[in-house]
């Protein structure tokens, strides 16, 4: 590869993924692959997810890899695919195929506040995650802020059997009946995931800290609940609260812990988004050794939890997720900033 003589020189833009691989030649000459398929048009299918090419490049960068006998690893940024299967096949292929593989979101490896993880090995009853954004999109960031804790929990991951989603009036319903048995969740958990947000909003005489459930109603015009439960029993709610906050807070009733675990997963407001070049520098150390720092069945796992969630949410119904049967060990170490 010609590399630029100058720094005002622009690197080369080529046509097509092979070319790139190739930096023009005719065998593969790049000892790693940055896959980042979101920025462009791109067609939306009935559940309101974005058709974006990420399954497509994978593809063509294996033709490569295929056709000229080397693989090299691959970093694919945010959720693998909208559609499941392609995203397992994605998973499956770099299993057979013998390369690295890694995907994912940066809240799993941003700063939190405080800077604590789900104890390795922890009996979990309950999870939640409150957010903001909308679907296909910033579900995926909660999801995954949720999946990481909750992927240490005792006997590892084991996958998730239900999912169900509501929004509008139907979750100031399902908040109302205050436990995951009659359609709600653990008020508490709630609580402690608003008692951790930076952004919480606030009435105009800031009178009160904590808002009543009348002002969260009245702030919150579109609120939208994931209530999934894993298969080994373990339940989590992922609700999306824009007007109530801006931030990533989660919480988790443990067996045995009279109050819950909480921690704000911190990102810094633009244009110190430091928290994007931590989750690149998960993927430059799979570059450099060879080896993912996280398994890469916690994004395909994710991946399919929000295929899920859009689906029950325009089926208005519950639906069983059998084929979310994804089990795996987490690391033990803590991943996230520190410093």
């Amino acid at each position: 590869m010609k590399l630029p003589t100058k720094i005002t020189e622009e690197p080369p833009i080529y046509s097509t993924v092979a070319e790139a691989l190739r930096c023009g030649g005719d065998r593969l000459a790049v000892d790693a692959v940055l896959i980042i398929g979101e920025h462009g048009n791109y067609s939306k299918n009935e559940f309101g997810q974005t058709l974006y090419p990420r399954y497509e490049f994978f593809k063509q960068v294996v033709d490569v890899f295929k056709k000229d006998g080397r693989t090299v690893p691959v970093f694919n940024d945010k959720h693998l695919s909208w559609k499941w299967e392609w995203a397992k096949e994605m998973v499956d292929t770099s299993r057979e195929m013998g390369f690295p593989f890694l995907a994912g979101s940066s809240l799993p490896v941003t700063w939190r506040m405080p800077s604590i993880d789900m104890p390795y090995g922890a009996k979990v009853d309950e999870l939640m995650c409150v957010a903001m954004g909308g679907i296909d999109s910033y579900d995926f960031h909660a999801l995954e802020v949720i999946q990481c804790m909750a992927e240490r929990r005792r006997g590892g991951e084991t996958g998730v059997a239900s999912m169900e989603a509501i929004r509008g009036d139907a979750v100031w319903r399902a908040m109302e009946n205050n436990t995951w048995q009659k359609g709600g969740w653990d008020p508490q958990l709630f609580h402690a995931c608003l008692c951790r947000s930076q952004t919480l909003a606030q009435p105009e005489t800031f009178s009160h800290r904590y808002p009543s459930l009348e002002q969260i109603q009245q702030w919150v015009k579109d609120p939208i609940v994931y209530r999934f439960e894993y298969r080994d029993g373990a339940k989590a709610t992922m609700l999306l609260m824009n007007g109530l906050v801006s931030d990533f807070t989660f919480a988790a009733r443990l067996q045995g812990e009279p109050k819950p675990l909480s921690t704000l997963f911190y990102l810094p407001p633009t244009p110190n988004v430091a928290y994007s070049a931590a989750l690149m520098s998960k993927a430059e150390e799979m570059f450099m050794t060879g080896v993912a720092p996280y398994p890469i069945e916690r994004t395909l796992l994710t991946t399919g939890l929000v295929e899920a969630g859009v689906q029950s949410l325009a089926k208005e119904k519950k639906i069983e997720t059998s084929h979310l049967a994804v089990e795996y060990e987490a690391p033990r170490k803590s991943l996230f900033l520190k410093s």
